[in-house]
């Protein structure tokens, strides 16, 4: 198959308080690989196996992966050092890719609540969007995207949660929510 180049690089925000926010930039990511186009994931706040990663293990040609995060999700707003630190690294990770004009997709997974726990500064996510070279599409997901962003946004997306087990007690299960 011929590689297909993008044009033009949009910029997508993907939040909300329910599920799928990940999943639906993933969902892009596999749109993304069937063209033939390379994608960089930077995952901020993880760092575990997740379905996504593993199946993207198998078809690793076109696409990167790196996680900036603990095993323990931030916990009830308490951030650690640790947290703050990969937050920067991850930051500066995500320049590096975009600025070297590699990938055609990038992903800021859970950078909205980084912004909202204060480990990064919005103004730094901001210059971000407007440094990114022409063509490349930039999506960054989580919830409590800050309202600065949407004026930024070509895609404005708001998942809500209507109903979840999660809110019945049911822990995350392997396959589904992770």
């Amino acid at each position: 198959m011929k590689k297909y180049k993008l044009d033009k690089g949009y910029v997508h925000i993907i939040t909300g308080d329910g599920p799928g926010k990940t999943t639906t930039a993933f969902g892009l990511a596999v749109r993304a690989l069937g063209w033939g186009l390379k994608v960089c994931v930077i995952q901020f706040l993880k760092r575990r196996t997740s379905g996504e990663i593993l199946f993207f293990k198998r078809y690793r040609k076109n696409i990167v992966i790196r996680q900036f995060g603990t095993k323990t999700f931030v916990n009830k707003g308490i951030v650690s050092p640790e947290d703050i630190k990969l937050a920067i690294k991850g930051l500066e990770y995500a320049r590096k890719i975009i600025l070297s004009r590699k990938f055609d997709l990038v992903i800021l997974d859970e950078v909205n609540i980084v912004l909202h726990f204060g480990l990064l500064k919005i103004d730094d996510i901001i210059f971000l969007i407007k440094s990114k070279p022409e063509n490349i599409e930039l999506v960054l997901t989580g919830r409590n995207a800050p309202q600065e962003l949407f004026d930024y946004a070509d895609y404005l997306i708001k998942i809500d949660c209507l109903r979840h087990p999660f809110s019945r007690g049911q822990v995350a299960r392997k396959g589904i929510e992770f």
